[in-house]
């Protein structure tokens, strides 16, 4: 089955190794993602035209270009065209958080406009100003909504961060292949058994996450 090349000298310990730089890149960019989503899905809700054509040019862009199209653009199209030399980390960051961003600005974005009017005109009416109202009314009910669906964006983050290979960086399943090729001869099967540890790892990483998120929806559902 292959497991047994896992313990050879420090294979294991380099799949870990390879997992951790996938959780860094993930969070790193969810991070920065949550930041700046959040900033643009307000802006997305003023109703400028301007902002709105830009946003939605954005958004549009995000949703039709492969992630691994745009890592090849940044990584080396930027190195190639301006003269910058780009580490392929913080290429993979600057791509995940691109479309990391799109898809919290949109989130927020909705969980903004779901907020009833109502809840706006009755907060005047008692006398609080604009910022009172966000502050007290309106983004305690937003934080409850984005919460879950934050948690959500990280584990597909981590998942997708599995593209990063593409541009060089020694990530898990960039780990999981260097040790099946390293074992060829000797192990000929070992892709099956590596590839189900890289699976478990993804696994083990994930599924804690998703959790987390159902356990919110469901306690602030009540």
């Amino acid at each position: 089955m292959g497991f047994e090349v896992l313990l050879k000298g420090n294979n294991m310990i380099r799949l870990l190794t390879g997992l951790a730089v996938s959780l860094k890149i993930s969070f790193i960019s969810v991070a920065i993602s949550i930041a700046l989503g959040a900033v643009l899905g307000i802006l997305m809700t003023f109703k400028n035209p301007v902002i709105n054509a830009v946003s939605r040019v954005y958004l549009e862009i995000v949703r039709i270009m492969p992630q691994m199209v745009l890592l090849f653009i940044v990584y080396f199209g930027t190195t190639k065209a301006l003269g910058i030399n780009l580490e392929a980390e913080t290429a993979a960051v600057i791509v995940f958080s691109f479309w990391g961003t799109a898809e919290m600005a949109d989130l927020v974005r909705g969980a903004l406009l779901s907020i009833p009017v109502i809840q706006y005109e009755s907060s005047i009416s008692l006398g609080l100003n604009r910022f009172q109202t966000y502050r007290y009314v309106i983004v305690p009910q937003i934080i409850r909504r984005m919460i879950p669906l934050s948690i959500n964006l990280i584990t597909r983050m981590i998942k997708t961060t599995s593209l990063v290979m593409m541009i060089g960086i020694v990530e898990v399943l960039k780990v999981g292949q260097q040790i099946i090729e390293a074992n060829r001869k000797a192990s000929p099967t070992a892709a099956f058994g590596i590839f189900l540890v890289i699976f478990l790892l993804y696994f083990m990483a994930c599924w804690p996450i998703s959790m987390l998120s159902r356990y919110l929806e469901k306690k602030w559902e009540n």
